[in-house]
């Protein structure tokens, strides 16, 4: 037993979880925490997050901006209920899969489809944990797939979280490409064309020796989806993990991070002055390789002038 008082739950949270006071005063039935939401989601949905404001929300709803205030205190609540809205629950039909690894590939493909039905989410900053129904639904549903296998609790979230991240990123590129797309109005295989172009005219074998080798190998213009390739291999080396585990290896601490390590170090002056002098010799090498461009482009030029 002990009397600390849990913490009070945040009020866009509250909000997600449906425990939030009503306002006292303000419309009845004509606004609701739900109709803001779904209007703001629509407003993003149309225009981008940028465009989402609780001026604009009010107006599409026909009411003054203090109305909603009632309901909506904060515009990071606001976020944080269009988030939850946006995202919904995981598809039941990952639970038909067969094994852990055919559930997990199938979140990861409809949280990537999320990200490219509603791309701005991606725009939302991240600033911890989302703790709110349907992100818990998502989180849950990756950690029970992995139930069955010999993973302890905590690895089983890494797990969840490297897929939550590779989907991220998928959806990142993807959203990326297709605003592009509709932009510049040129479809997926013109992009694809144009950018393969602008590597084969700025990367040299000089250089850059491995990106030109690269390029001639036509890695650019492959139809092959390296973000899948990419998911499949961190699914390979869950499965390799497994299967040292079943055979009994012991798990191993975790090697500290690079920039735990850093922070450590970072007081030291020996070590300040020597990483600005490597940022120094960095940007005069950046500085030398552009003279360089500069002066073969000036000498082919002269070449074809005398021809």
């Amino acid at each position: 037993m002990t009397d600390v008082e849990p913490p009070e739950l945040p009020r866009g949270i509250a909000l997600a979880w449906g425990v939030a006071a009503n306002p006292q005063r303000g419309p009845k039935r004509e606004m609701s925490v739900e109709k803001i939401v779904e209007a703001a989601v629509e407003l993003a949905d149309a225009e981008g997050l940028g465009a989402v404001s609780m001026a604009a929300v009010a107006s599409k709803l026909g009411f003054t901006p203090m109305s909603l205030y009632r309901y909506v205190s904060a515009k990071d609540d606001l976020l944080l209920l269009m988030q939850e809205e946006a995202t919904g629950l995981p598809p039941e039909e990952h639970r038909e899969q067969d094994g852990w690894r055919a559930q997990l590939r199938a979140l990861f493909e409809a949280q990537a489809h999320l990200y490219l039905a509603h791309p701005w989410l991606l725009a939302i900053p991240i600033t911890g944990s989302p703790i709110t129904p349907s992100s818990s639904a998502w989180l849950d549903a990756a950690l029970a797939a992995l139930e069955p296998t010999p993973l302890n609790p905590v690895e089983r979230l890494a797990v969840a979280l490297s897929v939550t991240g590779a989907a991220r990123w998928y959806g990142i590129v993807v959203a990326g490409y297709a605003e592009q797309s509709r932009s510049s109005g040129l479809g997926p295989d013109e992009i694809t064309a144009r950018e393969a172009e602008l590597f084969d005219r700025v990367i040299t074998a000089e250089e850059f020796p491995a990106l030109r080798a690269a390029i001639e190998a036509g890695v650019f213009l492959s139809e092959d989806d390296p973000f899948r390739f990419g998911i499949e291999r961190i699914f390979d080396g869950i499965e390799s993990y497994i299967a040292g585990l079943d055979g009994g290896a012991e798990r191993t601490a975790s090697e500290p991070w690079p920039e735990e390590e850093s922070a450590e170090l970072a007081d030291d002056k020996k070590v300040r002055d020597a990483r600005k002098a490597v940022r120094a010799a960095e940007k005069a090498l950046r500085d030398a390789r552009k003279l360089e461009r500069q002066a073969v482009k000036e000498a082919t030029e002269r070449i074809a002038r005398r021809q």
